[in-house]
């Protein structure tokens, strides 16, 4: 076994429409061991219906569970991207997202901080989410479940603030899900260089790469994308990336997130290779 492996997002099967059993079973065939459910905390209409993967925690986990089972995959992470400066929404979401978690086997939740009111300073978004995430990690210590901050609005581009937010709480169960391509899209600040100095925190990582007709498009006008190219097939420097999870200790999965089967196929393949040829720094 690696010590990093590859897990897949279920995005990948939203462009075919397909639901989280579906999805499941088309990414246990490509060769994926794991995968990163996406729960919300109501019903979706269009979820029910079978047309995309979103799954409902108030539907049974452990009947998610044996499905997974049924398919030999397991969850690296169940995602659950809430806005930190709305307590009133975040700390209900996510502390159910732990608990979720802890019922179906997955070790990280993955969030990021949303996005700042107009009516609220800089200062006082920071005093919220420092309240936020302390709440939230009252819960994530009782059941053992990590959780991980992901760039993908104005403060977690950027290095400076993305540091800043993590050092709110101490908590080992605190940490990062780091996404190189919604952090290169931000472009405030360096991928590499960043990823180096978070790593000591990180929890999960996204397989997000971003192709080259984006990068000229968006990057510096977005701060992230739901999903990206397949990896190897854009902007994103992977060997390098391994080499510094390897130099940092990393053991967990990169977890694919792209928006087709045929980019997920294309993707896993890429990775393990590079995986396989590149060693640490």
């Amino acid at each position: 076994m690696s010590d990093i492996e590859v897990g897949v997002n279920l995005e990948f099967v939203r462009s075919a429409h397909k639901p989280f059993r579906e999805g499941i079973r088309i990414a246990a065939q490509l060769g994926y061991k794991y995968c990163e459910p996406c729960v919300s905390t109501g019903y979706d209409l269009l979820a029910l219906g079978g047309y995309y993967h979103m799954l409902s925690m108030q539907d049974d986990p452990l009947e998610v569970k044996e499905w997974m089972d049924e398919v030999g995959i397991k969850p690296s992470a169940v995602s659950a991207h809430s806005p930190l400066m709305r307590p009133e929404v975040s700390i209900p979401y996510l502390t159910q997202a732990i608990r979720y978690a802890s019922d179906i086997g997955a070790p990280v939740v993955t969030t990021d901080e949303g996005w700042r009111p107009e009516w609220m300073s800089e200062e006082e978004a920071f005093q919220i989410m420092r309240y936020t995430i302390r709440q939230v990690m009252r819960t994530a210590e009782r059941y053992g479940i990590k959780v991980g901050l992901e760039p993908h609005a104005s403060f977690t581009v950027r290095k400076d603030t993305f540091i800043r937010i993590l050092e709110l709480s101490d908590s080992p169960c605190w940490g990062v899900n780091w996404d190189p391509g919604n952090f290169y899209l931000g472009g405030k600040d360096d991928v590499y260089e960043t990823l180096d100095a978070v790593a000591p925190r990180l929890f999960h990582m996204h397989g997000k790469d971003i192709s080259f007709e984006q990068s000229e498009a968006e990057r510096g006008k977005v701060t992230g994308t739901p999903v990206g190219c397949a990896c190897g097939e854009g902007v994103i420097d992977w060997p390098r990336i391994i080499r510094i999870l390897r130099k940092h200790g990393f053991r967990g999965v990169i977890s694919v997130e792209c928006g087709t089967i045929d980019q997920a196929q294309r993707s896993l393949q890429y990775l393990q290779k590079v995986i396989a040829e590149t060693p640490a720094a």
